[in-house]
């Protein structure tokens, strides 16, 4: 079912559930192998709520001794954060949570960033030897409202001080209209699923209703870490594929999984 080498995606209907503004590389991508992407946002980013907050800590950035950003999004929302009220403190060394948003920072003129070799996630950030003697040292978090505490709590542990930059927050799309997808669904016109989060899962599961969700759990679905897949198998899919390959855009698991099909 593969197609063409040149197309190993040929006609593969592949549900896009990125918000709708971070979706355009994978469409693209998926686009120029062959696929039929449909774009499907279950993820709406926002502006973070406490304002305030933001503010305060992006008034003391310059006390800060490493900025650490979570991801892409963390990427683009904190650095529009920061040109809104000033420049980068020229003393601020700045590290990524993989190398997905390392390029998102360069893309946005970080020229120097510490990134971990391997995998997207916190462990793989904090097993650098860089952040192993953290005694005394001011870190700020950029990330979106909520998540993990696992690079927080590392950090404190090791004897730094940790301060949240919370500049987006994640929700549903506000006009969703899941009738579209459900008909292609119903046709046999979606092959595959793709999501890059837990809660973009959830919010799927919410958006497309009962009927929608026994689709789901029929069609598989692609993911790019454990974490997802975890939640995943929990709301009943059948089908998990998990794509530890950066930057994380599920192209070669796609690829591999419809070549055998």
């Amino acid at each position: 079912m593969g197609g063409h080498a040149a197309s190993p995606l040929q006609g593969i209907g592949i549900l896009v559930t990125r918000p709708r503004e971070q979706a355009e590389g994978l469409m693209r991508d998926l686009q120029g192998l062959g696929a039929r992407p449909i774009p499907f946002p279950a993820l709406a980013i926002q502006p973070g709520r406490d304002t305030a907050r933001l503010a305060d800590t992006l008034a003391r950035l310059a006390d800060f001794h490493l900025a650490i950003f979570i991801s892409p999004t963390a990427a683009q929302w904190g650095l529009s954060s920061v040109d809104v009220r000033g420049s980068w403190p020229p003393g601020l060394a700045v590290a990524a949570v993989g190398k997905g948003t390392a390029r998102a920072l360069r893309a946005l003129g970080v020229a120097s960033v510490l990134e971990p070799d391997g995998g997207a996630d916190s462990e793989h950030l904090l097993a650098l030897p860089q952040l192993q003697q953290m005694a005394g040292k001011q870190v700020v978090i950029f990330r979106g409202e909520g998540g993990r505490e696992v690079l927080a709590d590392t950090l404190r542990a090791r004897g730094a001080q940790v301060t949240y930059a919370e500049c987006y927050r994640r929700g549903l799309p506000d006009r969703a209209d899941p009738a579209p997808i459900l008909a292609l669904f119903k046709a046999g016109d979606i092959q595959a699923v793709t999501a890059y989060s837990a809660e973009t899962l959830d919010n799927l599961f919410h958006l497309l209703g009962p009927a929608g969700q026994g689709f789901l759990r029929e069609t598989p679905l692609f993911v790019p870490h454990p974490r997802i897949a975890e939640r995943a198998r929990q709301l009943g899919i059948h089908t998990i594929v998990v794509d530890h390959a950066e930057p994380g855009q599920l192209i070669p698991s796609l690829v591999k999984y419809f070549a055998h099909d």
